[in-house]
């Protein structure tokens, strides 16, 4: 397994509950800040396969990005069942939810 692979997927396993963050924070803190899309297509292949807490990933805007409604569903209970409040159908406010860690703290 390629670095940025596992320092992707160490990030999103200490995502606490009840925080976010986006494809593109977890891909700079990973080591290359260009490659979010690669953290969609990680999260994708392997989030079962490593038990990661998918749905506490979103995008740059605060919103849930899934297209598929039952994928969807699923993220937004999980998210609220955690306590993340959300501003409309499908946004969270990504400041008052992002999880921060410095880089040395999780890898």
């Amino acid at each position: 397994m390629e670095l940025f692979t596992e320092n992707v997927i160490t990030i999103i396993k200490n995502i606490p509950s009840g925080y976010v963050m986006s494809y593109g924070q977890i891909a700079r803190i990973a080591g290359n800040p260009r490659s979010a899309r690669q953290v969609v297509r990680i999260l994708h292949s392997m989030s079962k396969k490593h038990d990661l807490p998918w749905h506490r990933v979103i995008n740059a805007k605060g919103e849930i990005g899934i297209q598929d409604e039952e994928l969807f569903h699923t993220q937004k209970s999980r998210l609220e069942n955690e306590g993340v409040q959300f501003k409309g159908k499908n946004r969270v406010d990504i400041e008052a939810y992002r999880y921060s860690p410095e880089c040395e703290d999780i890898i």
